[in-house]
């Protein structure tokens, strides 16, 4: 690894940090398209970079989305009686979504992260005018779009937040505690997802150097060594603009990695 890949690195993960805590996404919606712009730069093959670029962003997610989730824990912003629910089936959804992965043509994995992401991002700007007046689904229900959540998360390599924050903002979760029960989600999605990953890479050939499974250690050190110290400023962010603000912020943002991969 060059001392100018290191840097990029190093600069990714504390943007990465202070977006997860502001939105309480996991990163991968940035770490995925940044790996997969990088990695070809420092020797990995077109024919395993996807992989590698979503084991190594749901292993830095794990740190990312920790840190974050610590610090709304601290402000509050968690609501513990939807996490409980919506637990279970991310556990089991992350596990099953790394294991889709192998499955899925490489070429397919960034065009199907797209649309996903496209159209999270047109129904948080659709909810930005109209406050929902849902209640959360029965239990078990809850359990199923957690598990639905786990699936699409891990197999685009990002911690859920994108899929769970506006689930629970329509269900009338206020925005602020739905942005930090996600953060909790996303580490569980992401641990799931990553051990997913680590056991169909094991025996893979080419990996580069320093890799366990698809997780590339020196990519996800560099990353995780960061974002764990601005996750702080998004946390404290989130809790002082106003919703529609964190709406806005959140779908704009979507849109823009959207077009990323799409095109």
């Amino acid at each position: 690894m060059t001392i100018e890949l290191l840097l990029l690195l190093l600069a990714l993960g504390a943007f990465v940090g202070v977006m997860a805590g502001l939105l309480g996404i996991g990163g991968g919606l940035i770490v995925v398209p940044a790996l997969l712009f990088l990695l070809p730069i420092s020797g990995i093959e077109n024919e395993i970079s996807m992989h590698i670029a979503l084991a190594t962003s749901l292993a830095s997610i794990i740190v990312t989305s920790g840190s974050s989730a610590w610090n709304h824990l601290r402000l509050d912003n968690v609501d513990m009686f939807v996490i409980k629910w919506l637990m279970p089936g991310v556990v089991v959804g992350g596990f099953v979504g790394a294991n889709l992965a192998e499955w899925i043509p490489t070429h397919y994995l960034p065009k199907v992260f797209g649309i996903i992401v496209l159209f999270l991002a047109l129904q948080m700007l659709i909810s930005i005018k109209r406050e929902s007046q849902k209640t959360m689904p029965s239990n078990g229900v809850t359990m199923m779009y957690g598990a639905g959540i786990g699936v699409i998360s891990s197999l685009a390599g990002i911690g859920g937040g994108s899929l769970s924050v506006p689930f629970l903002n329509r269900h009338g979760v206020e925005m602020r505690k739905a942005v930090g029960s996600s953060s909790v989600c996303g580490c569980v999605i992401a641990i799931s997802g990553m051990i997913g990953f680590i056991i169909h890479g094991y025996n893979v050939e080419n990996l580069p150097d320093y890799s366990v499974g698809y997780v590339y250690l020196p990519a996800l050190a560099a990353i995780a060594s960061t974002s764990m110290l601005t996750t702080r400023i998004g946390a404290r962010l989130a809790s002082s603009l106003p919703t529609a603000v964190l709406k806005k912020i959140f779908a704009l943002f979507l849109i823009f990695v959207a077009g990323t991969m799409l095109l």
